[in-house]
């Protein structure tokens, strides 16, 4: 496929931190999105929250599918755009590789906890992962992925005029432009995060009985979606009449934003992928219509879904286990794990909360409830 002057190209890429000799077979941007799937933080959002907790059932989404899934949309965005599929790819692959267990309420309990020490963010616990804590290289901590994999992993929802700490530490030594806008393929991946969690959310909060199809008929672009797939046949039996609902509200969103992204980008006509990086807006979008109607979705989903009671119960939980865990570990390194008791040291507190915070957001959630039992319960061996 031939590449719009606007995307990446391996010719004028920048690099890496460590430099490493080229792939014969694979670009680097191939390169990163393989060393991302082989990371052992990719492995393990299998068993990562995003709404409804791992034991909560088999069928709804973990941090992984929802990770798969964003990926299959960006990829197919990268693809009618004409940018880079691999570095987009890779994005949406990395995306989310600094959730900690038991998604947004582990990472309210772990800002909480680490909010003396500069919070907790995982878009920067992502840049960590990537860029310090996979240890799979003689050479090099991270995965000493590529200058444009970084800048768009650091700030694909944006320009960071207040980065977080540690992505402020790691552009001192590796500049990322952190106050430009990323390039499209980074828009891109965060434009198919939205699309993704939107859609499938909506699935499994029917698939968990919260809300029915009548109660999201009134949703613009959802009712008439669930409109076109009643008429799909004469009698659609509800799992199939979610599914064809759900499909249908993808393709809508996914069509409007690359027909919105091709307004934008012909209006800017940038001459390569740093005249976008410039550009004082982004230009993957939805319209102002399809952008109205997306927020409709999640204002529901947000009174209908997260802040339902059975939801708020489980995120009430999952709040306080994470929180405790820090403060058990924090205050007392000695029962940390050898490795990780090494790494907290035994007189620096801001050394030991990052440590404790980076052994926590690399617990899957069952591992989590186990380890708060092993901390907390004296019949649990430790």
């Amino acid at each position: 496929m031939a590449l719009a002057p606007y995307a990446v190209r391996p010719e004028t890429a920048r690099g890496r931190l460590h430099p490493e000799p080229e792939a014969p077979t694979r670009s680097p941007w191939q390169r990163d999105r393989d060393r991302i799937i082989h990371s052992s933080a990719f492995r393990k959002l299998q068993y990562k929250t995003q709404v409804f907790v791992n034991h909560e059932g088999d069928y709804f989404r973990t941090r992984l599918t929802h990770t798969i899934e964003v990926a299959q949309i960006a990829r197919s965005l990268a693809r009618e755009l004409q940018v880079d599929e691999d570095l987009t790819e890779a994005l949406a692959l990395a995306h989310d590789l600094g959730h900690p267990p038991f998604g947004h309420a582990g990472e309210e309990g772990l800002n909480r906890g680490m909010k003396a020490w500069g919070g907790f963010d995982h878009n920067a616990q992502a840049m960590r992962i990537v860029t310090l804590l996979e240890s799979r290289y003689a050479a090099f901590d991270g995965l000493n992925l590529t200058w444009e994999t970084l800048e768009g992993l650091a700030k694909h929802n944006g320009p960071l005029s207040k980065p977080p700490p540690y992505i402020v530490e790691y552009d001192a030594r590796h500049k990322l432009d952190l106050h430009t806008q990323p390039g499209v393929e980074a828009q891109i991946a965060a434009a198919a995060d939205d699309i993704a969690y939107h859609s499938h959310d909506l699935d499994d909060g029917m698939r968990a009985g919260l809300f029915g199809p009548e109660e999201i008929s009134h949703l613009p672009i959802v009712g008439d979606a669930l409109r076109e797939a009643r008429l799909s046949s004469l009698d659609v039996p509800p799992p199939r009449l979610r599914h064809e609902t759900i499909r249908r509200v993808i393709n809508q969103l996914a069509t409007d934003l690359a027909t919105e992204t091709k307004r934008r980008l012909t209006k800017l006509d940038p001459a390569d992928c740093n005249a976008v990086r410039r550009s004082k807006h982004p230009v993957v979008a939805f319209s102002p219509a399809m952008g109205d109607a997306n927020r409709a979705i999640k204002d529901f989903l947000l009174a209908r879904m997260y802040r339902h009671w059975r939801v708020n119960r489980m995120t009430a939980k999952a709040r306080r286990v994470t929180e405790h865990l820090f403060h058990l570990l924090v205050e007392d390194v000695s029962t940390l794990p050898d490795e990780w008791r090494g790494r907290a040291g035994e007189s620096d507190p801001r050394r030991a909360a990052l440590t404790v915070g980076d052994y926590i957001a690399g617990m899957t959630d069952r591992f989590a409830v186990d380890e708060h039992r092993r901390l907390t319960d004296l019949s649990v061996p430790g």
